[in-house]
C-alpha cells in the first residue's frame, strides 16, 4: 500500500475513529487502525469488538492495499505535524514508512487479515430522523445511564420506535430520563433496542445539530449509522429493559413551578456544602416559598430561600442534588414543573410548556 494525503484530511479521519481504540487491549491488533485504499479513498477503521468506527479520506492512491498501523502513535504523529503538511505513507511487509517534509517515521504493522471487522449490515429496519432531533433526544437522556452496573441492560440507552414516535429512555435505578419526538417513522410495529453507553457517546459526537437527516439501520443485534464520511457500527445490549412506564408517577397533587435557571443556580450553591458521598439536599415547600437545605459531616450548612409558585400542602422531601441538577440542565424553557405526592414518593420533573421530556427522581432520607 502506498499513498499521499494531506495532513488535515488524514488527521480528520483518524480523529473520527481514535475514540473507539482502547489503550489496553486483549488482542494486539485492536490497538491498530485498519487502513485500506479503494480508488481515491483511504478507509480507516478502529474497533474494540463491541463498536466499530470507519472514516474515509481523499488520497492519492499510488499502490492499493490494506494494513494495520499502531493507532495512538499514528494519530499523535499526524497531530504533531504542521498544519497543511503533505504526508506520504508506504507499507511494505510488516513496516510502514511515513514521510512529511524532512520528517520520517518507521512503524511496525500487524497482518490486516487478523483485524476483526464488522462490515456493512446487509438488511435491517431503518429509522430516518433529523440529526438535530436525534442529538436532542440523546442529550436529554444519556446522563441517566448506569455505569458498570451488574444489571447490564441499564448500561445503555433504550431506543424505542413506534409508527408515530421516537423515544429515548435511560435509568440507573435511582432516576429515569425520558425524551420523545413525534415522527412518522414508517414502522408498522414497535421496536425496542438498547444501545451501549460507548456507542451513545460516539453517536452524540458524530451528530451535528443540523436539520440534515441521518439513517439508523438496526438488524441482527447491531445498529449502524452513517454520518457524512464516518460510519459507526455497534453491537446492541441483549437484554430486556425495565417497564419504565410503570416508574413514571401519575400527576401529583403538589406542584412546584419555578424559574429553571434560578433554582439550578441555588442548587449548585447549596451542593457545595452537601455530603460528598450522599449529595443530599432537603426541599421545604410551604406557600410560595421553597427553602433548600444541605449539610455535611463537618457540620457546615447551606440554606437558600426562593420565591416560587406552589400548589399543595406543606412538604419536606430530600433528593440527590446532582440528580436534580442533571434534570434541570437537560430541560429547555425558562420555567419547570415538579410534581410531588409525599416525602416517600418520586418526583416528576418536566418543562412547564413541554412534556416531551420527563425526569423521575427517587427521594432520599436525610
Amino acid at each position: 500500500m502506498k499513498l499521499q494525503v494531506g495532513r488535515n484530511e488524514l488527521l480528520a479521519a483518524l480523529s473520527a475513529v481514535i475514540g473507539v481504540v482502547e489503550r489496553r487491549q486483549t488482542l494486539p491488533v485492536l490497538s491498530n487502525f485498519l487502513m485500506e485504499t479503494r480508488e481515491d479513498e483511504l478507509i480507516v477503521t478502529g474497533t474494540d469488538l463491541e463498536i466499530e468506527l470507519e472514516a474515509r479520506a481523499r488520497v492519492q492512491n499510488l499502490a492499493p492495499g490494506r494494513a494495520t498501523l499502531p493507532a495512538r502513535k499514528l494519530f499523535d504523529i499526524c497531530r504533531g505535524l504542521p498544519e497543511g503538511a503533505e504526508i506520504s505513507l508506504d507499507v511494505a511487509g510488516d513496516k510502514a514508512t511515513l514521510k512529511s517534509g524532512r520528517s520520517r517515521y518507521s512503524l511496525s504493522c500487524l497482518k490486516a487479515d487478523e483485524f476483526p471487522a464488522m462490515g456493512r449490515l446487509a438488511e435491517g429496519r431503518e429509522l430516518t430522523i433529523s440529526r438535530r432531533a436525534m442529538r436532542t433526544l440523546i442529550e436529554r437522556t444519556q446522563f441517566a445511564m448506569a455505569q458498570q452496573d451488574v444489571r447490564y441492560y441499564l448500561n445503555g440507552l433504550l431506543l424505542e420506535v413506534t409508527p408515530k414516535r421516537v423515544r429515548c429512555v435511560a435509568t440507573d435505578g435511582h432516576r429515569l430520563a425520558m425524551s420523545e419526538a413525534t415522527l412518522d417513522t414508517g414502522f408498522k410495529e414497535n421496536l425496542q433496542v438498547i444501545v451501549p453507553r460507548k456507542a451513545v457517546m460516539e453517536l452524540t459526537r458524530l451528530l451535528d445539530p443540523s436539520e440534515e437527516n441521518v439513517t439508523l439501520k438496526i438488524a441482527a443485534g447491531q445498529i449502524q449509522v452513517d454520518v457524512d464520511v464516518v460510519r459507526m457500527t455497534s453491537k446492541l445490549i441483549d437484554g430486556r429493559f425495565p417497564d419504565y412506564e410503570r416508574v413514571i408517577p401519575d400527576s401529583g397533587d403538589k406542584k412546584l413551578q419555578a424559574d429553571r435557571e434560578l433554582v439550578k443556580r441555588a442548587l449548585a450553591r447549596t451542593a457545595i456544602l452537601s455530603n460528598e458521598k450522599f449529595r443530599g439536599v432537603r426541599l421545604n415547600l410551604d406557600g410560595s416559598k421553597l427553602v433548600l437545605n444541605t449539610h455535611n459531616p463537618e457540620h457546615e450548612e447551606a440554606e437558600e430561600d426562593l420565591e416560587v409558585s406552589y400548589q399543595g400542602s406543606a412538604l419536606e422531601i430530600g433528593f440527590n442534588v446532582n440528580y436534580l441538577l442533571d434534570a434541570l440542565g437537560a430541560l429547555s424553557g425558562e420555567q419547570f414543573v415538579m410534581e410531588l405526592k409525599n416525602s416517600d414518593s418520586s418526583g416528576l420533573i418536566h418543562a412547564a410548556d413541554d412534556a416531551s421530556s420527563k425526569y423521575v427522581v427517587m427521594p432520599m432520607r436525610l
